[in-house]
């Protein structure tokens, strides 16, 4: 039997649901569309922070097509390099941005051939490649980074200074715990098959 305190839960979010759809509208509402009223708040807290983070990233990558006719992958790929001024390793890129190194290799080709980056040979290991910002290739990420700042500042311009600070140490812990629930929680190898008997 559910307890008052658990209907009252119930009907709190219920109404909360209900504002936020109210707000925004069933066109915009997302990912929390998935979300029932009985789920578990760890399911629903999942499922806004998804929701936030591709509101955002869906604008941004418009933004960046429109004005600089440009993807966000190679945003990010870029910004990777500006902060590490002798290059990066293909192999620490790809790490960095979680994506493929067969991802990482067509997207330095594309940008090689755009002058935006240059591609060397390691010194310290002959197998492996350094890339890194041309002259070009830095002038371009500046302008895009500043228009890129701007345009968070602008989407975040209307939550309190106190609010952004909170939810970002609160992100922090979140991100710390997940660290270590994966470190300890990683899945159990698959069950080698058995080889079928020879006749």
């Amino acid at each position: 039997m559910q307890t008052q305190e658990g209907e009252r839960q119930v009907k709190t979010s219920q109404a909360e649901h209900f504002r936020l759809v109210q707000s925004l509208g069933e066109e915009h509402i997302g990912l929390e569309a998935r979300a029932q009223m009985g789920d578990h708040l760890d399911t629903r807290v999942w499922l806004r922070l998804l929701a936030c983070s591709t509101q955002i990233e869906q604008h941004i990558r418009q933004l960046l097509r429109v004005h600089f006719a440009t993807s966000l992958p190679r945003f990010d790929y870029l910004a990777q390099l500006d902060r590490h001024v002798d290059g990066l390793r293909m192999s620490i890129l790809s790490r960095n941005l979680m994506v493929t190194g067969g991802n990482v290799t067509g997207l330095t080709d594309q940008l090689v051939k755009d002058g935006l980056v240059r591609r060397t040979e390691d010194p310290d290991d002959r197998r492996s490649w350094l890339v890194s910002l041309t002259k070009k290739g830095r002038a371009e990420f500046a302008a895009m980074a500043a228009e890129h700042e701007r345009w968070l500042m602008e989407m975040f311009a209307e939550v309190p200074q106190a609010s952004k600070e909170a939810l970002y140490e609160h992100l922090g812990r979140l991100r710390v715990h997940l660290a270590q629930y994966q470190a300890v929680a990683e899945p159990p190898a698959a069950p080698k098959k058995k080889r079928a008997a020879s006749r």
